[in-house]
């Protein structure tokens, strides 16, 4: 199978705009992924989403509610996505041959949560309710497509600490600040077929208060890859004036990870700037940079 080449977009709040679209014409991804936090229920960034070619599989957020419990301002922006929304459920992206499963939408992390906005379109899932689904969705998907989980707030389960993947940063004390009902799913879908890579946003890499940074990337003893893309402005400008975009960078082959990065680009496409956290070694036994394995 050909190396499988994913852009990622962390939390957008509002910052996509055409120089977004046109750089990842000159890139040329496989596929792009979005973990939500649009543009608090405004429905320019869905729509403009919702035009891509690009193979693409989306999962809104908190934010995307829009503050309205009546669940329409929700509801356009999901009409605006489409089969391109994977919120409980699976985006099968051909090409590249990559199946996608999404998390509980709209979540805000810390445990379990429904909003009023995800009631009133969904009805009152459980957390088992929950977790079955996204375990459906991933047992239904094709044995030979890789399998990645698209979530906007991260599984429980990787820290307490304020600097850990999903912990709570702008409240002491610290805590584990993930979805439970992920975990659960992750962790049974792992009984079923591997499960190498799950993507998510919602707690931003600059810690609140200037606390410092976040790790955004881990690796667990099953072999399963963390991503936290929520680099947050993604748009930007360095020292020299030069204008940035933030996308997260995946490569897969044949079902393994072999490469993630969060990368910033020029406008012109050149790559100015990429903090790498995984590269595999070219001999069987993986390299972590920048990386810790729990």
């Amino acid at each position: 199978m050909p190396v499988q080449r994913l852009a990622i977009a962390g939390d957008l709040h509002g910052q996509w705009d055409g120089s977004d679209v046109e750089l990842l014409a000159q890139l040329a991804p496989d596929a792009l992924l979005v973990v939500g936090d649009l543009h608090n229920g405004q429905q320019r960034i869905a729509a403009s989403l919702g035009k891509l070619s690009l193979p693409l599989a989306c999962i809104l957020g908190n934010h995307d509610t829009g503050r309205d419990a009546s669940g329409r301002t929700l509801q356009r922006q999901l009409d605006h996505l489409g089969d391109r929304h994977c919120g409980w459920g699976r985006c099968q992206l051909n090409p590249p041959g990559l199946a996608v499963v999404g998390g509980r939408p709209c979540s805000p992390g810390g445990g379990y949560h429904l909003s009023d906005p995800v009631r009133a379109i969904w009805g009152p899932v459980s957390r088992e309710e929950s977790t079955e689904r996204i375990l459906s969705a991933a047992l239904a998907a094709p044995l030979e497509a890789p399998l990645v989980f698209l979530s906007h707030a991260g599984p429980s389960g990787l820290g307490s600490l304020a600097t850990d993947l999903c912990g709570r940063d702008w409240k002491s004390p610290a805590r584990d600040w993930g979805d439970q009902d992920l975990s659960e799913a992750i962790a049974q879908v792992r009984r079923h077929r591997p499960l190498p890579l799950v993507v998510f946003g919602h707690m931003h890499h600059r810690l609140w208060l200037g606390q410092g940074e976040r790790r955004s990337f881990q690796i667990d003893r099953g072999g399963t890859a963390y991503l936290n893309a929520a680099s947050v402005p993604r748009h930007g400008t360095d020292e020299q004036g030069r204008r940035l975009r933030h996308f997260s960078w995946v490569e897969l082959s044949d079902g393994a990870l072999l490469h993630a990065s969060h990368r910033w680009y020029g406008l012109d496409g050149r790559l100015l700037y990429q903090q790498r956290l995984y590269q595999r070694a070219p001999h069987p036994e993986p390299a972590l940079q920048a990386a810790v394995r729990c």
